[in-house]
């Protein structure tokens, strides 16, 4: 099992320490997609994965989801969270056993999900089918003057879209007071992303490093090498690698993204669970 770099209560007083700062941004890598942004007082959760339900309900199947990192941090904790968002309907961004807790946390909690999956989502998490905030491929989100989400499509395999033409797969780009960060989601490199990316010019990319492998029997994402090359292209930020270390079969070593992105010449940074990252 490797070691969380801090989880727990530790985790929870490193990110309150900070909570009402007013400048800079913090970032902390939760495990899988997930991560946690905060700004001026603001809390933006990306895809969050705090549980160990995979686990259980592939044990003795043909596909184990064999954990390899520790949790970060109880759910129940996150009594804090502005923005929680949810790019797809996959457990390991869309977990019943995380999101409940959070939601039923905060009044006034903002939930983002691709419209396509609102039924789906309102099963999964036991929320009133009008509760979430729907998005697709070019819509915004305005809830101040200084937090706005706009969602782009993600392909995971396929730029899948329901009958109404919205898009099942997003990534989110996040504009918080003067930054600017793009949580892609699960996402291939399709023709026209970095193009979009590249508009936005963020100054942090959230990239997936884990690969397309048929063999894994589940939908892929870029390779450590094309999210080194993603950056490259966008040439605007940092980028920050997700999903790998959580399930043995579907990861990838960071330190390869390292040499890519060190070939490529990529600004980078490789988080370990519960590590921060502040931008000034």
């Amino acid at each position: 099992m490797i070691k969380a770099y801090q989880k727990d209560e530790e985790l929870f007083q490193d990110i309150l320490k900070t909570k009402n700062n007013h400048s800079g941004l913090r970032v902390w890598w939760l495990g899988q997609s997930g991560f946690l942004v905060q700004w001026n007082g603001i809390h933006v959760l990306f895809d969050p994965y705090l549980s160990d339900s995979l686990t259980k309900k592939y044990e003795n199947t043909e596909k184990p989801h064999v954990r390899m990192s520790e949790k970060a941090i109880d759910p129940e904790k996150l009594d804090f969270i502005d923005v929680v968002t949810s790019s797809h309907y996959h457990t390991d961004h869309l977990d019943a056993e995380t999101l409940k807790p959070i939601l039923r946390q905060k009044k006034d909690i903002k939930f983002i999900i691709p419209e396509a999956n609102r039924s789906f989502v309102s099963e999964r998490v036991d929320c009133a089918p009008n509760f979430a905030l729907g998005m697709t491929d070019g819509t915004e989100i305005s809830f101040s003057e200084e937090v706005k989400i706009t969602a782009l499509a993600s392909a995971h395999n396929e730029l899948e879209k329901d009958e109404f033409g919205n898009n099942k797969f997003l990534g989110f780009i996040l504009n918080i007071g003067p930054y600017t960060l793009y949580h892609s989601g699960d996402t291939l490199w399709y023709e026209g992303l970095e193009e979009k990316v590249k508009a936005f010019a963020p100054d942090v990319l959230f990239l997936p490093i884990n690969g397309n492998r048929p063999e894994r029997m589940v939908a892929g994402n870029m390779s450590a090498e094309e999210a080194a090359k993603f950056g490259k292209v966008v040439n605007s930020g940092i980028v920050i690698p997700h999903h790998f270390h959580m399930f043995e079969f579907n990861t990838e070593d960071p330190d390869s993204f390292a040499k890519y992105a060190q070939v490529h010449h990529t600004k980078y940074q490789i988080l370990k669970i519960g590590q921060s990252f502040k931008l000034d």
